[in-house]
């Protein structure tokens, strides 16, 4: 779906030009480069969380081993004490009983030297694991909090506008803000209206001094096709993509930076409801602000592990 989407993206500049072939190609690779990165982002962000379960697991089996090994070390302590003290009663027998009995004691006396050293070690692996599971619990909370304040941040800026325009959500760690079309476009328009551009300003605002967070701009439609008429637009995913960069423009005026945002479009192939009445289409024809955050410092403990 992604080759198909790029071979069709012919940007417009607030006008009927046609963009440079240069152009369309810088634009596709900064896409299909900002797309990777954002997978990656993710299914790193999934690798830790897995990580995460995985040394509590570890954790919760090391305790476990310690104190089988507790217990089997006062088993051998107390064994080790019952044969002392019938050695020093056997003094008075045979050298071959004596003997057998040394050796017995001598032994026990290094299993059980072994099973202490043992038992340190996991008990070391066990503080290492623990801290490991703490740093990562702390990294993920802080994650969490910073994507809870972004959300309540936007959510504030935002306030004046109506629900059924836009919604603002945290969902798999990142920020969605999902505007309907009527609040920045009018029929199969690519220019912004005041109302809109009002909305997304406030939105730039808020967020232009978060230098950690990257910003997917991502326009949908719904299935109805472009009129044969049309001299601006080949299909709808032509038309979601200029509705994406139009939204870009105004973040960036607000103060956002260039390298912070991806401009998407995704046409009619990502709804959120069946295309099969009216109602369904007008939820479908929108535009999803996607707000990740910058999760380097995650990865590095990750690295670490």
């Amino acid at each position: 779906m992604n080759r198909l989407f790029f071979l069709i993206i012919l940007s417009l500049i607030f006008s009927s030009c046609i963009v440079s072939k240069k152009k369309f190609d810088d634009m596709l690779a900064q896409k299909i480069k900002a797309e990777g990165e954002l997978s990656d982002k993710t299914k790193e962000l999934d690798k830790a969380n897995e990580s995460l379960k995985k040394l509590k697991q570890d954790s919760i089996e090391l305790s476990q081993s310690i104190q089988a090994n507790n217990k089997k070390l006062a088993d051998r302590t107390l064994e080790y004490e019952k044969l002392n003290e019938s050695y020093k009663m056997s003094l008075s027998k045979s050298g071959k009983d004596l003997a057998q009995q040394r050796d017995q004691l001598l032994a026990i006396q290094y299993s059980l030297e072994k099973t202490r050293r043992q038992n340190d070690s996991l008990a070391n692996s066990l503080t290492e694991r623990e801290k490991k599971v703490k740093e990562l619990e702390e990294v993920l909370a802080k994650k969490d909090k910073a994507v809870l304040d972004l959300k309540n941040r936007i959510s504030n800026a935002l306030l004046n506008f109506k629900e059924n325009d836009l919604t603002v959500k945290v969902k798999n760690g990142k920020v969605y803000v999902s505007l309907a079309e009527q609040l920045l476009f009018g029929s199969g328009s690519t220019k912004v209206d005041k109302k809109g551009e009002g909305a997304l300003q406030q939105l730039g605002k808020a967020i232009k001094d978060q230098k950690d967070i990257h910003v997917m701009i991502e326009g949908h439609t719904d299935n109805v096709p472009i009129s044969k008429e049309s001299q601006r637009f080949e299909d709808n995913w032509d038309l979601s993509v200029l509705r994406a960069t139009s939204i870009t423009r105004i973040l960036i005026k607000a103060g956002m930076s260039p390298n912070q945002i991806t401009s998407a479009g995704k046409g009619e192939y990502s709804p959120i409801a069946a295309n099969d009445n009216a109602q369904n289409k007008q939820k479908n024809r929108r535009t999803e602000i996607i707000v990740t955050p910058n999760l380097d410092e995650l990865f590095k403990i990750l690295d670490t592990n």
